[in-house]
């Protein structure tokens, strides 16, 4: 697979991976940054590394086997194996500006008010 072949398969699981939505807040879960990485090997063999809010996360189990599902999918992927990773810990402060004021969240109001 060449490399432009490569980008443009990685552009279409970014965007499978942008319809998908954490439960518990209204943000997909790559803008989210729970998507912690993206390999693409020569074949189309596809490696995700992700984490979900709370390693106590009620979707824990289910959400890694979906996004492996979708992605899985897309045409062009030969294999998909998903990760789940707590280390580094996700956490709200990585949230980008753009996010943080998509949720309307300020100084006086944090993410921990929107989760469970």
């Amino acid at each position: 697979m060449k490399k432009e072949e490569k980008n443009e398969l990685k552009e279409r699981v970014i965007a499978v991976l942008s319809g998908i939505y954490d439960p518990e807040i209204p943000v997909d879960i790559y803008k989210l940054g729970l998507i912690y990485d993206i390999d693409i090997d020569d074949e189309g063999a596809v490696k995700i590394l992700m984490t979900v809010t709370a390693p106590n996360c009620p979707v824990a189990d289910y959400l890694p086997n979906f996004v492996k599902e979708k992605v899985s999918a897309i045409m062009g992927v030969k294999s998909c194996d998903v990760e789940l990773t707590f280390e580094p810990a996700w956490s709200p402060a990585s949230l980008s500006e753009e996010v943080r004021a998509e949720l309307g969240l300020d100084e006086g109001f944090g993410l921990a008010d929107m989760m469970y």
